[in-house]
């Protein structure tokens, strides 16, 4: 049996026209993880592999590869393969939850739900694609296995938020159960609770048939599937304390002028729980901007340092001739990793980046010296500002040079090391 662990981490948010503004999808994520726990920021380049492909590892397990995967930047636990959020080179965004439900969570090494956050992206050019590829490798190999890195387990079901240019979709699973309803338009939030309803656009064919034989649904009365495969009180979801209900309400509170900033405003939230602090907390933060206009980029931004509110949201796009960024990938330690070394979590290496030990030092600093700590707030605000009103320009006008953009995102890293000294 799986160590029983408070629901707890992540929220994922999207604003679609009209509730977001001049015809853009936001998307943004909070990574809620342990408070130790590195996240790194990294780009992988797209692929191409003759027929006979063979195996890719996982995390935990192997799974079939494929012919071509999609160029991808990701923020992930660095101890893992997997992602907790990122975007691919078709504008393709995802982010997963934790959930729990009736049906008891695997403890065996299966595929973890940031391994199907990776898979997605590199494997879909839309939104609905990419839940195609999730549930599909769902079925073929199951979810499961330790999602924290340590000899303590921390297993759960997963949720995703998938979105594109055009539309969004919510997919919700139980063990190989799943549930997916489409957002055409105005908000949607996740976290770590079912919240698919009775509005089920795609579904697993066994979903109904599965919960009736357990005796979860009567076939009577109209299905719903949080109700249904979970303990939420579905009439209450919206109304309650709970952090969804919190991240529903800021959402709704914006409607019609949503942008970036207001999504980044969400995500730096502390009173909410959105932004959260303890022992689990917000360990890596992303917002992106997808124009519905297919001629203008994408813009990502990734914090790769913990609390969204003493961070910078720095923009990447996806432009020919990007290599490794290296002040935000965490060092490497091939065969010899414990995570690869069985029984695993045996010990934990140091896997801080570059980044990461100039902000942590630099938290002590805004945290405890007032003036100097003020100080390096109000210069990286100024930092990330300064980013947000050229990345507003290339929105509304295109960049004219876009080899100008390869550096982009490591450009921006460096200067705020500068701040940090």
């Amino acid at each position: 049996m799986a160590a029983l662990t408070p629901p707890r981490s992540c929220d994922t948010f999207v604003a679609l026209p009209p509730a977001a503004v001049r015809g853009r999808v936001v998307f943004g994520k909070n990574s809620d993880r342990p408070s130790d726990e590195v996240q790194e920021v990294l780009y992988v380049p797209a692929a191409s592999r003759c027929l006979c492909r063979g195996s890719l590892q996982c995390t935990y397990i192997t799974v079939e590869q494929v012919e071509r995967t999609h160029a991808v930047v990701l923020s992930r636990p660095s101890w893992l393969w997997g992602a907790e959020m990122g975007a691919n080179e078709h504008g393709v965004c995802i982010g997963n939850e934790a959930v729990w439900g009736r049906e008891e969570v695997c403890d065996a090494e299966a595929l973890l739900g940031m391994d199907l956050v990776r898979l997605g992206l590199e494997r879909a050019d839309t939104a609905e694609k990419a839940l195609t590829v999730i549930v599909d490798l769902l079925e073929k190999y199951g979810q499961g296995g330790n999602c924290m890195e340590s000899h303590m387990a921390f297993t759960y079901h997963n949720s995703f938020l998938i979105a594109d240019r055009k539309e969004a979709w919510v997919l919700e699973t139980s063990g190989k159960h799943w549930a997916a309803e489409k957002v055409e338009g105005g908000v949607r939030n996740i976290s770590n609770q079912l919240s698919i309803t009775t509005k089920i656009d795609r579904e697993h064919p066994e979903l109904k048939e599965y919960a009736k034989s357990k005796g979860w649904w009567d076939g009577e009365k109209e299905f719903d599937f949080a109700a249904t495969y979970s303990y939420v009180n579905t009439a209450r979801m919206t109304t309650s304390r709970s952090r969804y209900c919190e991240g529903y309400k800021l959402l709704n509170k914006h409607k019609g002028a949503i942008t970036s900033e207001t999504m980044m405003e969400i995500l730096r939230d502390k009173e909410s729980g959105i932004n959260m602090e303890g022992g689990f907390m917000t360990t890596g933060s992303m917002v992106s901007v997808l124009p519905q206009d297919p001629n203008l980029p994408c813009i990502h931004f990734f914090t790769g340092t913990p609390d969204p509110a003493r961070s910078v949201f720095k923009p990447f796009i996806f432009v020919p001739g990007i290599t490794e960024l290296l002040k935000t990938s965490s060092p490497t330690f091939g065969p010899d990793d414990p995570v690869k070394k069985k029984p695993r979590f045996q010990s934990k290496p140091d896997r801080r980046h570059e980044l990461y030990k100039k902000h942590e030092s630099a938290a002590v600093v805004m945290e405890t010296m007032k003036g100097k700590g003020k100080e390096m707030l109000e210069e990286i605000q100024a930092l990330e500002k300064r980013k947000m009103s050229e990345m507003e320009s290339i929105l509304q006008n295109g960049c004219p040079d876009m080899n100008q953009l390869v550096n982009l995102f490591p450009q921006c890293v460096d200067e705020e090391l500068k701040v940090y000294g």
